[in-house]
């Protein structure tokens, strides 16, 4: 198990970031190239979310270039033209230096975007992440998760490596909260045989052996 975003980031050159909508896909991925440039490391976020347009790395993109973290989003992100895309330097996921971080749209449809270069991230080398967040409402349940999980793998073409534990209930969230999910993710890591690589918390809720982050998405309301 990963102490550290980062550690778990370092173990491949792109780490994909997936799962289910509203399970915290960008707050890990902005998070864990935060960790990455914060101990010296070249990395990039590469904002592949072409599904939803409300919570995306794009929104970050000011604030990462501040902390070194370079962004690669598509052309029309942050704009009132809604037509999916792939940002303009796409390639450097795989030919840049450093660390390619992929924050993927929500569930399967976002996937299928991974499915066009698989043998891409395949040859650069990549560990695809699921993110969980057990109190999701179609995710709730290990099985319909691991039913999600299944799907996306079969879209994409790609296996996950393992699971990133990320229940939470937002701004209500509290340490019993993040510990009431951790059980859920440990069943749904049994039932996908895929270890549970990390537990992470709210900064402001942080329940001990688990890894503290930031809470960088923006807010609707």
């Amino acid at each position: 198990m990963a102490k550290t975003l980062s550690e778990l980031a370092e173990r491949a050159k792109i780490t994909v970031i997936s799962g289910p909508f509203g399970a915290g896909k960008t707050n890990i991925a902005v998070n864990t190239a935060l960790a990455l440039a914060a101990k010296g490391e070249i990395c990039r976020v590469a904002d592949l979310d072409t599904v939803n347009p409300y919570f995306r790395s794009a929104d970050n993109e000011k604030m990462l270039a501040a902390h070194g973290v370079e962004t690669l989003v598509p052309e029309f992100a942050n704009t009132n033209v809604d037509i999916p895309a792939l940002p303009r330097d796409y390639n450097k996921i795989f030919t840049g230096a450093g660390y390619s971080i992929c924050d993927v749209g929500g569930d399967a449809d976002g996937a299928a975007v991974l499915g066009v270069s698989r043998e891409d991230y395949l040859n650069a080398g990549c560990a695809m992440y699921f993110v969980y967040n057990r109190f999701r409402p179609l995710t709730a349940d290990p099985a319909d998760a691991l039913e999600m999980l299944r799907h996306i793998e079969r879209v994409s073409g790609l296996r996950f490596r393992g699971i990133i534990n990320n229940s939470n209930l937002g701004a209500e969230t509290t340490s019993e909260v993040v510990r009431e999910g951790v059980p859920f993710a440990e069943k749904l890591a049994a039932l996908a045989g895929l270890p549970l690589e990390i537990t992470v918390s709210p900064e402001w809720a942080y329940l001990p052996g688990t890894a503290a982050i930031k809470d960088i998405t923006k807010k609707l309301f």
